[in-house]
């Protein structure tokens, strides 16, 4: 293994798959023509063409959330795709060196069935005057999108929860809605992925039309944990945590499995169903 290949891998790759990843508003990450190259092969399902851009002296290091891989296994995976059509947003695109380029992305896959999203981080070295992936680490394919940002402020720190809610439940008896508590925080990488699915435009309508969502800060389980207990929601077994109250304030539906802590392996069928089961009516 080259210093370079050991000096960066590391760092980049665990970046990819941190759940921290960040982008600055505004900016553009810069076009790097090898990766669009690799993106064309994946499209175009040219198995040569793209195993030509993987590293074979030294061989590429493959890696996937779980265990290390091969070349073979990742080409396969994004064959095994099928992709019409793929957009990549590009988190991060530097070089850290001469000769080297680093890349986060997400892709955002278009196949006959759903959209699939896969976040990978790339390290290009030049090799004789041509760009080749040295080492890659990429995340499973994901049904719902994975934000490229925690910033996000989704628990607003210093309300009083209990009035957030007694505001909400108003709210809903004079509009006939039910109430969604949502528990979580910040630094919560599943519940930035919940957020982001209740803003897709096919939840977003059910949800407004039927719920108030009050979002409840519980800190790092030190805060609100009385309103947790209160709707029978265990922190032990991790957020994003949900209750259901209709517009009296009657608990409808706690969860007390862990049914969204792993928000990011959900599908938006699964958060469709969850929402069109407890809505007034029903």
């Amino acid at each position: 293994m080259n210093s370079l290949y050991r000096g960066i891998a590391t760092p980049v790759i665990a970046l990819a798959l941190a759940g921290t990843l960040s982008k600055a508003v505004g900016q553009t990450a810069p076009t790097f023509p090898p990766l669009e190259q690799w993106k064309s092969a994946v499209i175009a399902g040219n198995v040569t063409a793209l195993r030509a851009l993987y590293s074979t002296d030294p061989p590429a290091r493959v890696m996937t959330a779980a265990a290390d891989s091969s070349t073979d296994t990742e080409i396969a995976f994004w064959m095994g795709l099928k992709p019409r059509r793929m957009k990549l947003d590009v988190i991060k695109s530097e070089s850290p060196q001469a000769g080297a380029q680093q890349v986060v992305f997400q892709a955002e896959v278009q196949s006959a069935s759903a959209p699939l999203y896969v976040t990978e981080g790339q390290l290009w070295q030049q090799q004789n005057g041509s760009w080749k992936l040295v080492a890659s680490k990429r995340s499973e394919a994901t049904q719902l999108q994975q934000p490229t940002s925690t910033s996000k402020v989704i628990y607003a720190p210093g309300l009083d929860a209990h009035a957030e809610i007694q505001q909400a439940l108003a709210l809903a008896a004079k509009q006939h809605k039910n109430v969604i508590v949502v528990f979580g925080a910040n630094w919560c990488y599943d519940c930035h992925v919940l957020d982001l699915a209740f803003h897709r435009p096919d939840l977003a309508g059910v949800l407004q039309r039927n719920y108030e969502v009050v979002h409840v800060d519980v800190g790092e389980g030190d805060k609100n944990q009385d309103i947790m207990q209160q709707y029978h929601v265990p922190m032990k077994k991790g957020i994003p945590a949900l209750a259901v109250l209709d517009s009296s304030g009657k608990l409808l539906y706690s969860q007390q499995g862990g049914e969204f802590e792993k928000a990011r392996s959900l599908a938006p069928q699964d958060l469709l169903a969850f929402l069109n089961k407890w809505k007034p009516g029903n």
